[in-house]
């Protein structure tokens, strides 16, 4: 793991995807954004391919992934279903089969405080769909990774990391009530905690992960809220119309959709992973950071993140380089 400290970026909160790819040149590289088709995702998708990348976007709902990223250029959509492990190796199974060398892998897409569910596993569907999900398809993708050389996958994770850790003990609240913000929190911490034990076992195959916070946008994950949950984000101005406030981590999906750019292009992180990142920019630990900035130290605890990778390993039975 690199050293979690800023390195001085030049863009900040307030810059979009679109300014973080300007003057890169992406031609001849291919880059996978799950989610690439709704909220943060499309503006990714929408940076990289700008910038030359040949973009893959793997998609449940085809029909919608198609009318949304119509008149994009540089964009493949594939069929998968991050909740369905036969779908996950069937699309990887392509990916590697075409002989492609994968450079960027971001994975956008997630759930946030739904109602309790369970995959056809029994897992806690938050902890399944944003981090099992995403353990599946880095495993099945492990040849295409190592084949460009120098890949680099970037897991979205979010603030809400900060709510709790991963509880070990009771992954899929089958001791303890459930409680959707409890179940958020631990999943956003696997993200971080994942990219952080890829990152320990690619970094020789010159793979390296990172984790991020993109901001706080209102988009369809907060499908499952309340209007007074929602109201309680502040997203809101007095007319009624979305605050876009980077100041205060309000941000437009073309600003939230920046770090994750940002992690997967970015030259000043050429030799550096494993870190949590936050407004372009590698994040102080929680205690040094700011206001509510920062990475809480359960997301970047290397113990921690060697337990979620065996759990993990043992529950999908597979793991990435068979590591």
């Amino acid at each position: 793991m690199s050293e979690q400290k800023p390195i001085g970026s030049p863009f900040g909160a307030a810059s979009t995807a679109l300014n973080v790819v300007e003057g890169l040149d992406l031609t001849g590289k291919t880059a996978i954004v799950t989610g690439g088709y709704s909220g943060l995702g499309v503006e990714t998708t929408r940076a990289l391919a700008s910038a030359g990348a040949h973009v893959i976007v793997p998609a449940r709902d085809r029909g919608k992934a198609e009318r949304t990223l119509a008149g994009i250029g540089n964009v493949t959509i594939e069929t998968m279903d991050l909740t369905d492990a036969a779908s996950i190796a069937a699309f990887s199974n392509r990916i590697v089969g075409q002989g492609r060398a994968v450079s960027i892998l971001i994975n956008s897409a997630g759930i946030m405080a739904t109602p309790l569910a369970r995959d056809v596993d029994g897992h806690e569907s938050q902890f399944a769909t944003n981090h099992l999900g995403h353990f599946r398809l880095v495993a099945g993708l492990w040849p295409a990774l190592v084949k460009s050389g120098n890949a680099r996958v970037v897991s979205v994770s979010s603030r809400g990391h900060q709510i709790c850790p991963v509880d070990f003990d009771d992954i899929d609240f089958r001791a303890r009530p459930y409680d959707k913000w409890q179940a958020y929190g631990q999943a956003k911490t696997a993200n971080a905690l994942f990219a952080l034990g890829l990152d320990q076992r690619g970094a020789a195959f010159g793979v390296r992960a990172f984790s991020l916070h993109p901001g706080v946008i209102l988009t369809d994950l907060a499908r499952h809220l309340s209007e007074d949950e929602i109201n309680a984000f502040d997203v809101y101005d007095e007319n009624g119309d979305r605050r876009v406030d980077p100041s205060r981590d309000l941000k437009s999906p073309e600003q939230g959709a920046a770090t994750s750019v940002w992690a997967a292009t970015s030259p000043q992180l050429v030799g550096i992973g494993g870190v949590y990142c936050e407004d372009c920019e590698i994040s102080l630990p929680q205690e040094e950071a700011p206001g509510d900035k920062g990475v809480a130290p359960w997301a970047m605890d290397p113990q921690a993140a060697d337990r979620l990778w065996d759990i993990s390993k043992t529950i999908t039975g597979i793991s990435p380089g068979d590591m």
